[in-house]
């Protein structure tokens, strides 16, 4: 107990020096000790870093789960080192609230196959949603949380650490020009030649005693204050390895965010070819339903973005036009393939994304490759003739990047 109370006073004493020595530094009263211009920078630096990778992660977790109440949630089973449930994502609860209305509104009637065919679209749209979210919260939001509840957390306690030995030294150097001043003060009265004839003589004997005492007051200063040197200096240098090791935390955060962007492209590559793959069966069908929507009009509707099926592909074909509008979806190879190219308006394009051809009349494309394009008089706006070699057939405007 005796050795516990000595202890708890030793702290108590240590705790009340520094928090004059800071006091005093914040007044203006008492000098600092700076660090050099290098450890000032590492520690802005580590500060940016710390501040940015707490947004970007704050950002990141929003982006993955725009609800703050699941967010807070898996927050405290993270805490509770308890398996977070598995969510539905709102694409699959969508397919699933179509798949009931197809269910109930019927199934074989247009409306219910479409919707059938769109539940189906939601659901891998959603279950792609459900990947993308676990690689990024693997490859990306893991290691940014683990810098900031690991590493950080060790940077910050050494700089504490640091800090209490910058303060520990600086009283140090106070209390040894403090007891400096005192030993010259009593060195100056200890040299005045006395006058025995005094009856009391007591002040120089005194003052010589005082001058005594302050200079082992001056070596014990001098003794700690190289011990609080030491000190300080040797918590500095850990800080500051501590600190370079930012740079390697940038590389390790670099690498992170290639996974997270490849991660987030191959999601949308994802949700790309199901909503493609989705449009040409609804284009297929919505031909099927409505056979005299398209064919004989005057002004034909845009196809959509990426529309291959056969019967829409006639459908952009305006009767009446020298190319397909004269002969059926199945000879329209043939009449395109015996047209020649214009004298002049051809041009240079570069394929944006891949496209496969839906029938004979049309021409596949490989993202990058560049064909050459022209119009023929009466096709649709929307849609060129494409050749690459001897290859020639349409091809969507949508997918072409048009060069000089």
């Amino acid at each position: 107990m005796d050795f516990n109370m000595k202890k708890l006073a030793s702290d108590a004493g240590i705790f009340f020096t520094r928090a004059v020595q800071f006091t005093e530094e914040k007044f203006g009263q008492a000098e600092r000790t700076e660090l050099d211009a290098h450890f000032e920078n590492l520690l802005a630096r580590a500060d940016s870093t710390k501040n940015w990778t707490e947004k970007i992660l704050r950002q990141t977790e929003v982006l993955l789960q725009p609800n703050p109440s699941a967010r807070v949630e898996e927050f405290l089973y993270e805490k509770l080192d308890r398996k977070v449930p598995s969510r539905v994502t709102n694409g699959e609860l969508l397919a699933q609230y179509m798949a009931e209305a197809a269910s109930e509104l019927g199934p074989t009637t247009p409306y219910g196959k479409t919707l059938i065919k769109v539940a189906e679209a939601e659901k891998r749209l959603g279950a792609a949603e459900r990947d993308f979210i676990h690689t990024a919260s693997i490859n990306f939001l893991t290691p940014l949380r683990n810098f900031l509840e690991g590493d950080w957390k060790t940077i910050s306690k050494e700089r504490r650490l640091l800090q209490n030995r910058r303060l520990d030294l600086d009283a140090c150097k106070a209390r040894l020009k403090k007891a400096k001043a005192a030993e010259a003060k009593a060195t100056c009265e200890g040299d005045t030649v006395p006058d025995f004839q005094e009856t009391r003589p007591r002040n120089y004997i005194l003052s010589a005693s005082a001058s005594a005492l302050w200079n082992d007051e001056v070596d014990k200063a001098e003794q700690e204050l190289r011990v609080a040197q030491t000190e300080f200096d040797r918590q500095a240098e850990v800080t500051r390895l501590l600190l370079e090791g930012i740079s390697s935390t940038h590389v390790n955060h670099l690498r992170c965010l290639h996974e997270f962007v490849e991660s987030q492209t191959t999601y949308y590559a994802q949700c790309y070819r199901h909503m493609l793959d989705l449009q040409k069966q609804l284009g297929s069908s919505q031909g099927a339903i409505f056979p005299g929507t398209f064919v004989g009009t005057t002004e034909p509707a845009s196809p959509p973005l990426s529309s291959t099926s056969p019967t829409t592909a006639a459908a952009t074909m305006p009767v009446g036009s020298s190319v397909a509008g004269l002969a059926p979806p199945g000879e329209a190879a043939l009449r395109l393939e015996e047209v020649a190219p214009p004298a002049s308006g051809t041009r240079k394009a570069r394929v944006l994304y891949d496209y496969e051809a839906a029938d004979s009349s049309e021409l596949a494309l490989l993202a990058d490759e560049l064909i050459t394009v022209y119009s023929l008089p009466g096709m649709d706006p929307d849609w060129l003739v494409g050749e690459r070699g001897n290859k020639k057939g349409k091809v969507p405007v949508t997918y072409l990047e048009l060069l000089s």
